[in-house]
């Protein structure tokens, strides 16, 4: 009789326990993109020739200013980040966490992956992440102001990959043209952008189907992130609230 009474007992903590369905099952309908974002955190991009809100900064805060509000702006997409320098690292897998996202871009550092630009190597780890989404939907923003010094794999190998996987790159080159340097013998005009290699990037970004875009000031970096909002979304699959 203890027996049945602790079978008894038991099915009534069951039937308490069991999980409750309250209404109907709700379909969150979501149309974007996969987007990987890889940013440069070579040495160069500490160099102080953008302008944010009249006050000159270095590239890599400009970016992160501007790139902190195209993410910001990407509701319904899955963003992940890439950081590279001498190496490439993937900073944060998709996610639709924006706000984190968003954090880790604003907590990066220059030199923190290295002082070189590992252009091929941060292609092909996006690759390696992008081959398993949806194709169509497989789309790569570099983010770079010099040229691959550094890595395993060449750019053009790794666009190569890319096109092979339908992975479509948009290439930004960041950096101004002219920046007047002043010292005690005078003032002298230098390029400070004349490391960028932008037939390699325009070549890319040709090749994967993409754009490649040229940021001299952080107005036309603002008018890029624009440009690639414009790209019209493709349906996900619906996410279900339960």
């Amino acid at each position: 009789r203890w027996l049945l009474m602790l079978l008894i007992w038991t099915l009534l903590l069951f039937a308490a326990a069991r999980p409750v369905q309250l209404g109907e099952p709700v379909s969150l309908p979501q149309s974007g993109r996969n987007l990987m974002i890889a940013v440069d955190l070579s040495k160069s991009m500490e160099m102080e020739d953008m302008v944010i809100r009249g006050r000159a900064v270095d590239r890599l805060v400009a970016l992160k200013a501007l790139l902190g509000d195209f993410i910001a702006r990407r509701e319904g997409d899955r963003l992940g980040l890439i950081l590279f320098g001498r190496n490439a690292y993937l900073q944060s897998p998709f996610t639709f966490d924006h706000r984190t996202l968003r954090r880790l871009l604003e907590e990066t550092v220059i030199g923190l992956v290295g002082p070189e630009t590992a252009i091929g190597d941060a292609i092909g780890l996006a690759v390696r992440h992008l081959r398993e989404q949806p194709e169509d939907q497989r789309v790569l923003i570099l983010v770079t102001d010099g040229a691959n010094t550094a890595g395993n794999i060449t750019p053009g190998r790794a666009a190569e990959l890319a096109q092979e996987a339908g992975v479509r790159v948009h290439s930004i080159g960041i950096g101004a043209e002219q920046l007047v340097q002043r010292s005690i013998f005078g003032n002298r005009v230098v390029n400070p952008s004349a490391d960028l290699d932008e037939a390699t990037l325009r070549r890319i970004a040709e090749l994967t189907g993409g754009r490649y875009f040229r940021a001299r000031d952080s107005e036309e970096l603002a008018d890029i992130y624009a440009e690639i909002d414009r790209i019209k979304p493709l349906p996900q699959d619906d996410d279900v609230l339960r």
